[in-house]
């Protein structure tokens, strides 16, 4: 018997997106949100060089990295509509408010895939803002990235997913210790 491993189709993360950001707007901020049409990293020339990036770590039998990415101020209106607590300006609050619409769009993503491909966790956000940068995967995986408009604003979701390697080893699954975890080796003298 051989082992076959889960596909993601393009359209299986997008559609998760779509849903995922649509959910949150309109139940945690109250707020529309339009999909545009999806674009992938070489094609992408309209995300922000400068603002508010939000990055978390997904791991698994798949593992990658999804993230948001927007203006500073579309940030400070997030922020506003999640802890309805008016914010002109970037400081720890509203960091932290685009950590948490991080983890909830991305988690709820997350949970839709492992429908296809079994559990994966996902890690902390790390949230990023200033002016003149650009992100990039150290893999040579491509983004899927969903631009969304909501208003005159614009909020950019991304995701880089591909099978993990480390998730099985050579003899099934006795060489890990949880998915994409290798067992310690032990050396002795």
């Amino acid at each position: 018997m051989t082992h076959t491993d889960p596909v993601i189709s393009h359209q299986d993360i997008v559609a998760a997106i779509r849903a995922s950001t649509a959910d949150v707007f309109a139940t945690m901020l109250g707020l529309e949100i339009t999909a545009e049409d999806m674009q992938t990293e070489p094609a992408v020339t309209a995300a922000p060089s400068s603002g508010v990036v939000s990055l978390i770590g997904l791991a698994g039998n798949w593992c990658g990295t999804g993230s948001l990415a927007c203006t500073l101020a579309f940030a400070c209106r997030m922020a506003t509509h999640l802890v309805a607590t008016p914010y002109d300006s970037v400081n720890e609050d509203v960091l932290d408010a685009a950590g948490e619409i991080t983890n909830m769009i991305i988690g709820n993503v997350k949970t839709v895939l492992e429908e296809k491909v079994g559990p994966m966790g996902l890690s902390s956000p790390t949230v990023i803002y200033g002016r003149n940068f650009q992100t990039r995967s150290a893999r040579i995986h491509e983004w899927i990235i969903v631009p969304f408009a909501c208003g005159e604003e614009r909020l950019f979701v991304q995701m880089c997913l591909a099978p993990n390697p480390d998730s099985r080893s050579r003899n099934g699954n006795k060489g890990t210790l949880r998915a994409g975890f290798q067992v310690p080796q032990v050396l002795t003298g």
